[in-house]
């Protein structure tokens, strides 16, 4: 069989999904792009100000976002400050130009979802 006219393998497939559902939501799109736009740090706070939701809706959408990494999180004193991943900034167009059968402009070079059971990288 052509590999090029087959499907993803499951792994990257499934790699894929976690991103696409991750952004499934239009509060974490909204953060997404706030975040990104913004370059900066925010902490959840900060955030709060800009979406048309809850303190407690916000951290739980930046903890779905971090899990795929999509954002990454810092702690200053007792405060979290939550900034883009710069590296979802390429790596999720060319996922999407993958699954859609495209030619990917570079091959991705995107950082593993974390494994949300503890905190580490698969």
């Amino acid at each position: 069989m052509n590999r090029e006219k087959g499907p993803l393998d499951r792994p990257t497939a499934a790699e894929y999904a976690s991103w696409f559902k991750a952004l499934a939501d239009p509060t974490r799109v909204q953060i997404v792009s706030l975040l990104a736009r913004q370059g900066r740090p925010m902490n959840v706070g900060e955030i709060v100000e800009f979406v048309d939701v809850g303190q407690s809706t916000v951290s739980a959408h930046l903890k779905v976002l971090a899990e795929v990494r999509f954002v990454l999180a810092e702690a200053r004193g007792t405060a979290r400050y939550y900034r883009i991943n710069d590296a979802c900034i390429d790596c999720f167009p060319t996922a999407a130009d993958i699954v859609m059968g495209r030619p990917a402009p570079t091959a991705p070079t995107c950082p593993p979802p974390a494994d949300t059971a503890n905190g580490a990288r698969r």
